[in-house]
């Protein structure tokens, strides 16, 4: 899996299946983002702000959509929209000025039917989606650790 852990991976899995949208509104509060935002944007500002985490969410939604271990999951899904939505997700968790406004981590997989080796697959595409974008990996791991816990409601079999 590379750097990450597996919670760290669990919880990646679930960032690919998020359902968010983008506003240009700092602070405020985002019920469903499945964790509270950093208390300052350093981590923002680290992933080279919008246009960085931008960068990151089509590189990302690129990868999980063509993967073989879970491209599956990504038919028939609009990926434009996805794109958006986990650039608002990351944004927001990571101190940025966006909310993040889609349903809870667990209504959106509820459904899905993923196991650990799925959530791992995600995980390992972040990660490699970070890394291109040379985010230094102690950055990486502030959004992994904002990240991780969804991994006990999105990994259901």
């Amino acid at each position: 899996i590379g750097k990450l852990s597996g919670a760290a991976v669990a919880f990646l899995v679930s960032c690919g299946f998020a359902m968010a949208a983008m506003t240009n509104m700092p602070g405020g509060s985002s019920p469903n983002a499945g964790n509270t935002p950093l208390r300052d944007d350093s981590a923002f500002r680290a992933f080279h702000e919008k246009a960085g985490i931008d960068r990151i969410a089509t590189d990302f939604v690129g990868r999980i959509s063509t993967d073989p271990r879970i491209a599956k999951y990504f038919q028939g899904v609009d990926l434009q929209h996805l794109n958006m939505e986990l650039a608002a997700q990351f944004c927001y968790l990571l101190g940025g000025p966006c909310q993040y406004t889609g349903r809870d981590m667990k209504a959106v997989h509820a459904q899905m039917g993923l196991g650990q080796d799925d959530f791992n697959a995600l995980a390992e595409d972040l990660e490699d989606a970070m890394d291109k974008e040379g985010i230094a990996f102690p950055v990486q791991n502030r959004l992994i650790a904002k990240l991780a816990p969804m991994q006990r409601v999105i990994v259901t079999k």
